[in-house]
């Protein structure tokens, strides 16, 4: 899928906006081909588009499976960017909601993503996703925001 996003917060914008609706090709446009992921589940690292593709395919499909959708919030959102580079760092809130509006869960993850301008277009090329830890259980927590 070729989209061009003019600004980084025109990624940020698609990335949000394909979450709800489910679209994993507009949402895997966010991202660059050599994409490298750190994210929170059960996995030490994504590593290229392909990989990434499978994963996201696999989310989306269990969310349409539950019959849900994820509302996707950005909060304390920084953005530093040359013309080529851009480097953003937030907190992201992702709220499942049920076809009647209720929401059932959500979860606020720390990002950092780190983004290319490639053909005139942002793309994220690195992403990383955190969760504090308890010094205690050794467990993410989830509720510290």
């Amino acid at each position: 899928m070729s989209v061009g996003f003019q600004t980084v917060q025109d990624a940020l914008e698609n990335y949000k906006s394909a979450i709800y609706e489910q679209d994993a090709a507009r949402f895997l446009a966010t991202f660059a081909a050599d994409i490298h992921i750190y994210d929170c589940w059960e996995s030490w690292a994504c590593t290229g588009i392909s990989a990434w593709k499978e994963i996201v395919a696999a989310w989306f499909a269990g969310l349409r499976e539950e019959g849900v959708v994820l509302r996707t919030d950005f909060a304390d959102l920084v953005v530093e960017s040359n013309a080529n580079l851009a480097f953003v760092r937030c907190a992201i809130t992702f709220a499942a909601y049920n076809k009647s509006g209720e929401k059932l869960r959500e979860i606020t993850n720390r990002f950092t993503f780190g983004l290319r301008n490639e053909q005139e277009s942002w793309v994220i090329a690195h992403a990383h996703s955190s969760l504090p830890i308890s010094l205690e259980t050794g467990k993410g927590l989830f509720d510290v925001r």
